[in-house]
């Protein structure tokens, strides 16, 4: 199967976890586009009703256009469920997340959301984290003093991200700092827990102990794995 069909069949299929009256969290990114146009479809040929609360403004500009209700995180208690995408994945079903710059809205998202549902191409099933460099959101005060430091933590090379129009700036005015570790990050949390240390480090890319279910889209088709020590049971 193509792997484009396949991601396509893998977002429609994280849908089987939303029913109506839900209060989902939409993830950004290419896999997870094909999520929320399956919502949209569902709402208006099926009667389906929920709320979205978007991980980046991108993601709203598609729920509004498609007519999926939005509302704010602080306006709601909590959220049923969260679909998003990830870059990377290991087998404990840790992620690296943010290579499309929205990893704080994302963790926020995640850390609101009684589960977590991951759509991913089969490329980013990894056995060590690290091979995509690592995502970390940092201020644009001293963005550069905050690089030295955060490759000096990890031993790495770190580069802030450009663009077309030059640094990266996220929907919360933040720069992204990719730290290009190699697949070494085994302790992940640890790693979390060090960059958080510094002041300049917004959030990190690292979705520790989050994701339960994770689609996976590849030549064979569709994949569900379960993360045995997850919220949603087998």
């Amino acid at each position: 199967m193509d792997v484009e069909e396949a991601k396509r069949l893998a977002g429609i299929a994280a849908c089987d976890h939303v029913s109506s009256g839900m209060r989902i969290g939409l993830g950004t990114g290419s896999t997870v586009h094909h999520t929320i146009v399956e919502l949209a479809r569902r709402q208006d040929e099926e009667g389906l009703e929920v709320v979205g609360v978007p991980t980046s403004e991108a993601t709203a500009a598609l729920a509004r256009t498609l007519g999926i209700p939005l509302v704010d995180l602080d306006d709601v208690p909590s959220l049923d469920l969260v679909i998003d995408g990830a870059d990377e994945f290991d087998p404990s079903f840790h992620l690296i997340k943010g290579g499309g710059a929205a990893l704080l809205r994302e963790k926020v998202v995640a850390q609101a959301s009684r589960a977590m549902v991951v759509v991913a191409d089969d490329r980013k099933q990894v056995d060590v984290l690290g091979a995509f460099p690592l995502p970390i959101e940092v201020t644009p005060f001293a963005a550069h003093t905050t690089v030295r430091a955060i490759a000096e933590v990890l031993g790495c090379e770190v580069r802030l991200r450009e663009g077309s129009d030059g640094l990266v700036v996220t929907d919360n005015g933040n720069h992204i700092a990719d730290a290009f570790t190699g697949p070494r990050i085994t302790d992940p949390q640890e790693s979390e827990r060090s960059l958080l240390q510094l002041a300049g480090v917004v959030q990190v890319g690292l979705f520790v102990g989050m994701c339960d279910v994770v689609y996976l889209a590849g030549s064979n088709g569709v994949e569900r794995l379960v993360n045995a020590n997850g919220r949603m049971g087998n």
